[in-house]
């Protein structure tokens, strides 16, 4: 049994059931039933699931490499998460995670079925083997810890340390208010944020954000590496003095959660934290203002609630003295830079994306959009729409009215022409070509000029309107035509003139 079947034989199953549990067309309920909200809900899952690659064949992925073009720009990115990764697990001592963590994930990349979802989060998985691993750096090896420097950059930029200010008053319900969305929050909504992209956001949304959360956090990381400063929980318990890189970490403010819930988890967690000292950038910062990014950027309805959130969590950080507000500062600076220089040319206009385009831009494994992102059409030759049917269905729209005005002069103008051209019609070799044509066979769609005017043939006088309310992608695509032709009134032989809105 060839390896690519097994997956279909436990997915297969699993689709078929959901495909005959949709409502069938006309079944759906309506808004007054409780069921019409889970109605989308449930069809848009029904779409991501039928969208998944349930294929195991390497081949396909060795395929899909050989096509990729490299640059130099889509190159420094994979040499710069190599280094942490081997140097990540160059100084983990367990041999075993060092040889499992490469099989493992060579493993995933190449069976289709799982690269779809390890290769987007590859930047993620490498921001969690810098921190996981960072408990291992010798301590001769690293740089030395900034104590004073962040209060006193606090007290310069923002005349007072915001952060101490916090510090002075609290209580159990502001204890709990600040622990939501520091202690729970933080952990769950990333998850929550990937799959409503996934569900929901347009195609490829969900790698966009995998790529920006994880660089934005692997950026965060090396920058308290390098960077290394203490928090405001160690000002409060050992003053301005030297910190060292034996010191164990401290829950700050969330010492208080343990006691309520007579526990000892956040002690134990932050107080065996393998990045301590890691003040700057503020990660809890730059995770909430990135997912108020995606969800403000795709779903903006409900803008007031992403960054409600993401005030909340900054107050959050300083009253649990965890950060200083130039921490905050600098972690919300860090995901806007991210989001959008690794934001893909066709998310950039949110008018023009589309939501169910599949296609690859630029190589990186997006899902955008062929026009109006980074696939725009350039030139008259890219140019594939059919103008003859365009124009066939905006002469036959019925909401357009014919002005009196109009009709008297296109008259005045079929008496000149005929007159004027009477005896030459029949030798006239047209020069350029309209692409289009008007209703009625009298007419050429050439506009080498009226036929049947040397037999003194009736002229059937062509439907044209005086105003036509058209939208936007259509009135574009007939001025590019008309500006790269010459004027329409002219290629139609001076039968009469078009005004297009």
């Amino acid at each position: 049994m060839p390896s690519s079947s097994i997956p279909r034989m436990i997915f297969a199953p699993i689709l078929r059931f959901i495909k005959l549990s949709v409502p069938v067309s006309g079944s759906i309920p309506n808004s007054a039933q409780p069921a019409s909200f889970i109605t989308p809900i449930w069809l848009a899952l029904i779409s991501s699931l039928q969208r998944l690659d349930l294929s195991t064949d390497p081949k396909k992925t060795l395929h899909k490499l050989s096509k990729h073009k490299f640059t130099l720009t889509n190159i420094l990115p994979l040499i710069f998460m190599g280094i942490m990764t081997i140097h990540g697990l160059y100084i983990i001592p367990l041999f075993l995670i060092k040889l499992g963590i490469p099989l493992i994930y060579t493993i995933a990349i190449l069976l289709p079925i799982t690269s779809q979802f390890v290769w987007p989060a590859t930047p993620v998985f490498c921001w969690l083997l810098t921190f996981f691993s960072a408990r291992y750096i010798q301590s001769s090896n690293r740089p030395t810890i900034h104590v004073a420097l962040l209060p006193a950059l606090e007290s310069v930029l923002y005349g007072a340390n915001i952060s101490d200010l916090q510090t002075r008053y609290t209580n159990p319900i502001l204890d709990v208010i600040a622990w939501l969305p520091y202690g729970v929050l933080h952990f769950v909504t990333p998850f929550v944020v990937a799959a409503i992209l996934w569900v929901f956001g347009p195609r490829g949304a969900v790698q966009y954000w995998g790529l920006a959360f994880g660089w934005m956090n692997l950026l965060g990381v090396f920058t308290q590496l390098v960077f290394p400063a203490a928090a405001p929980w160690y000002e409060i318990i050992h003053g301005l003095t030297p910190a060292d890189y034996s010191m164990p970490g401290s829950p700050g403010g969330l010492l208080r959660i343990d006691r309520v819930f007579h526990s000892s988890g956040y002690t134990n967690t932050f107080g065996n934290a393998p990045l301590v000292f890691g003040a700057i950038p503020s990660l809890h910062s730059g995770c909430a203002v990135m997912e108020a990014l995606f969800l403000s950027h795709f779903f903006p309805k409900f803008k007031i609630f992403y960054w409600g959130y993401v005030g909340i969590l900054w107050w959050a950080t300083m009253y649990l003295s965890h950060h200083y507000l130039i921490d905050v500062t600098a972690g919300a600076c860090l995901s806007v830079l991210i989001f959008y220089l690794t934001m893909p040319l066709g998310f950039k206009d949110v008018d023009q994306i589309n939501w169910n385009s599949a296609e690859n831009v630029n190589g990186q494994g997006y899902e955008m959009i062929s026009q109006g992102g980074p696939n725009k059409i350039k030139s008259k030759d890219q140019f594939n729409l059919d103008l003859d049917e365009e124009i066939r269905k905006l002469e036959e729209s019925g909401d357009l009215s014919e002005g009196d005005d109009a009709e008297e002069q296109i008259k005045n103008d079929e008496e000149s022409n005929i007159q004027g051209k009477s005896n030459s019609t029949s030798n006239l070799t047209s020069t350029s070509e309209f692409p289009g044509k008007l209703s009625g066979s009298d007419y050429t769609p050439s506009g080498s000029g009226i036929k049947g005017t040397n037999d003194n043939s009736e002229v059937k006088k062509p439907t044209i309107k005086k105003k036509r309310s058209v939208s936007w992608g259509e009135t574009k695509v007939l001025g590019e035509a008309a500006n790269s032709s010459g004027d329409i009134g002219d290629q139609l032989g001076g039968v009469g003139k078009k005004e297009i809105v």
